[in-house]
């Protein structure tokens, strides 16, 4: 059998040697455009930073030791052109001798990737212009840094790529921008949470953009004007376009495979093609989402491996058939992280799920071990069912460690107040007794056996401020002295019981404290003394951090608009 591989990096790199070690008398081919078959994607921009100092540390393996190891021949700069699907062939062009061949094969699977997305602006070719996706564009850039020794950075989208490239530029020392189009970082987070990545990368230095459009580029002596719609102009040394990747199906579309969302190549759960004996992986097909069922394009290395393995599987006769995607991902950014998975609760609205979301704010590990750091963890699920919909964490240690526990609820189909049940490791260094992942099973018990009501930080500048409801702050007198939201009285937790006559029982009480905990014992107690009580999720800290963002981003729009 001769299997023909399109493109190497995680998906067909994986197949390739998949095949192999299923098949020890397979020829097997692997085509791939640049330079380089099997490389560290995602380490590209701590590259550029220095933080990988060697280049080599980049390559996973190279056409010499696929072939000492696995006999796989790796053609490198070449590029497959056309697929003849009556004959089984395949044109391939050697890119520096322009050299053209046909190959056949028995089955070929096809792992072509993305492209990033360039608009077309004007200057958009300028020679200070850069995109990331391949280590030549690696080399290209820290080249560019090294020699040029440029002052100051405009990243141009604000999703994983733009934000790993500023973090390593600021590191540099490089005075650094970030302009979207959207009003918040990372479509992988929720406004609320993306709030707290806003402040980070402003403390850092890094200077947000948000709501902007980038109109086009213009060169002055010194380097590039990027221009914005409705607000002035930046100069910047050099520009990172990071606007997003689309689907590579150019050779897809041509051999005539059925193709769906933005042209993504349309397969079947074994990677099958609309096409018999292709198979398709990685950033260029569409796959299921795993929570919504619906389809969805998922640009990360993890389900690019398993597409890999399964159309490896499956051409050696095996059965396997890949579950879908619920998207988890974790960025590293200063030293703060940000993870996430399955679906936002921007996403449940927009799907017309009844859902519900419980915010908490537990520390990373025991408080009483040096160390210990808050982290705030974003749980939605559906109310009927509990089916867990997704979860974000933003925070320094042990984030990730959290995220994959509730990943992993979601693929066993846990129920959400399940998490409680979780029999998680504990040591004070670590954890605590009760694990965050633990602290929000109890949560979404207690909000679905009726022993607790919510309100969240979208909801209060809406509370009735005419005295028809009672707005209680429940944190210490210092606490509340500090900063408050207007129109809550304080009563310190400790206190409520003493004070019960001080509170109108015909009148609903929203409690407030600092994380959601206080708050939401004096919600138990007031309820226990005949109070119709709701508990302030996420608590104040968690609030101020929203508003806060608000407010920034508002005072920056009205800047842009007197310019």
């Amino acid at each position: 059998m001769k299997i023909v591989i399109v493109g190497g990096v995680a998906g067909g790199a994986t197949a390739a040697a998949r095949i192999r070690r299923l098949d020890e008398n397979a020829q097997i081919i692997v085509i791939e455009r640049t330079g380089y078959v099997s490389y560290a994607n995602c380490g590209l921009p701590y590259y550029i930073g220095g933080v990988i100092e060697n280049d080599d540390d980049l390559t996973l393996q190279t056409p010499d030791s696929f072939w000492n190891r696995f006999r796989i021949q790796v053609r490198v700069k070449q590029e497959a052109t056309d697929i003849d699907v009556s004959k089984k062939t395949v044109t391939i062009q050697e890119l520096e001798s322009k050299k053209v061949y046909e190959e056949s094969y028995d089955k070929l699977i096809l792992s072509p990737g993305a492209r990033p997305v360039r608009p077309d602006l004007p200057g958009m070719n300028h020679e200070r212009i850069f995109s990331l996706r391949t280590v030549e564009d690696t080399f290209r850039i820290r080249k560019f840094v090294e020699e040029q020794n440029p002052k100051s950075a405009v990243m141009v989208g604000g999703g994983f790529i733009g934000l790993e490239v500023a973090e390593n530029l600021c590191d540099l020392g490089i005075s650094v921008t970030v302009v979207q189009r959207p009003n918040h970082l990372m479509n992988t987070l929720d406004y609320d949470m993306a709030s707290m990545v806003h402040a980070k990368l402003r403390s850092k230095g890094i200077t947000l953009k948000l709501g902007k459009n980038v109109i086009g580029f213009e060169e002055h002596a010194d380097g590039l004007n990027v221009l914005l719609k409705d607000d002035a102009s930046i100069q910047a040394d050099m520009v990172l376009m990071a606007t997003g990747v689309s689907p590579e199906t150019t050779l897809a579309k041509k051999a005539g495979l059925t193709l769906g969302m933005k042209n993504a190549i349309i397969v079947n759960d074994r990677m099958e093609t609309s096409v018999p004996d292709i198979y398709a992986v990685g950033d260029a097909v569409l796959v299921k989402h795993a929570v919504t069922g619906t389809d969805a394009l998922i640009a990360l290395a993890g389900p690019a491996n398993k597409q890999g393995r399964i159309a490896a599987d499956n051409i050696c006769g095996l059965d396997s058939h890949y579950k879908g995607s619920m998207g988890s991902s974790v960025i590293k950014l200063f030293d703060m992280t940000a993870a996430s998975t399955g679906i936002t609760e921007k996403a449940a609205k927009d799907a017309g799920i009844a859902y519900d979301r419980v915010v908490l704010s537990p520390l990373s590990h025991a408080g009483y071990y040096p160390g210990a750091r808050v982290m705030t963890m974003k749980v939605i699920f559906e109310k009927e069912s509990l089916r867990i919909l997704g979860a974000q964490i933003v925070g320094c240690d042990g984030v990730d460690k959290r995220l994959d526990v509730i990943a992993t609820a979601i693929s066993a189909g846990m129920r959400a107040d399940s998490l409680k049940d979780l029999d998680l490791a504990y040591a004070p260094p670590f954890s605590s007794a009760k694990d965050p992942v633990n602290m929000a099973g109890f949560m979404i018990e207690n909000i679905a056996t009726g022993k607790i009501k919510q309100f969240h930080w979208d909801e209060v500048e809406n509370l009735p401020k005419d005295g028809s409801v009672t707005l209680l702050d429940a944190r210490t007198q210092r606490e509340y002295r500090y900063g408050h939201v207007d129109g809550f009285i304080n009563i310190p937790v400790d206190d409520v019981r003493e004070r019960l006559d001080e509170l109108d029982k015909s009148k609903p009480v929203y409690v407030m404290c600092q994380s959601g905990l206080r708050s939401y014992i004096a919600c138990r107690i007031l309820t226990q003394n005949g109070f119709d009580c709701y508990n302030f999720s996420g608590g104040y800290r968690f609030y101020q951090s929203v508003i806060s963002e608000r407010m920034s981003a508002e005072q920056a729009y009205a800047c842009g608009m007197d310019k």
